[in-house]
């Protein structure tokens, strides 16, 4: 069994917050299959099913982004699944808007969900899918920015990339990850 997790803030108001692209992707896979989460347990709101025939878990961590690892590790270790068997999806503002990259391992960044994720599981050996949010322009704080939504400019790149995220994800289900990280990050 597979783990997909989105990252992201709960309630309305976040929804649409850069800083929850994670949570839209897992809301387009949920989409594509004509489901709901509709398990709430081990601190995120999940479901279970199959894509390209492998069975599948998908997560919402609930616990704010900031503490996603209190989530995750428990759902993991529940379900016996490897952390090597999971992807976390995330925004990332150190790539262009409407970028994915693709990686196997690697640190935080600065990103407190997957610092929390690395401090719970204890690794870095996770697959990651991380979707380009950018910078601000102006003089406006981090923390403003990631939790403001996308402008008017930025949806038609936003809605690729999480369409493109979606896709690398089903892919996965039948590839080893990176051969899906080679051809999407060429």
């Amino acid at each position: 069994m597979k783990c997909i997790v989105g990252l992201g803030n709960p309630g309305r108001k976040y929804h649409h917050t850069r800083h929850n692209i994670g949570f839209m992707v897992i809301d387009e896979l949920l989409q594509r299959q004509q489901l709901t989460l509709d398990k709430s347990k081990f601190k995120g709101d999940y479901t279970m099913t199959h894509l390209n025939g492998e069975k599948c878990l998908l997560l919402k961590p609930q616990t704010f982004m900031n503490l996603s690892g209190e989530s995750i590790k428990p759902i993991l270790e529940y379900y016996n699944i490897s952390p090597e068997d999971m992807v976390v999806i995330y925004d990332d503002l150190d790539l262009p808007t409407g970028k994915i990259r693709l990686r196997q391992t690697g640190g935080h960044g600065g990103h407190n969900g997957i610092r929390s994720t690395i401090d719970q599981l204890g690794t870095k050996a996770f697959n990651r899918i991380r979707i380009g949010i950018g910078r601000p322009t102006t003089q406006m704080p981090i923390v403003n920015y990631v939790l403001g939504t996308f402008n008017k400019e930025e949806i038609n790149d936003v809605e690729d990339s999480i369409q493109r995220a979606a896709d690398a994800c089903v892919e996965w289900m039948e590839r080893p990850f990176i051969e899906v990280m080679n051809e999407w990050n060429k």
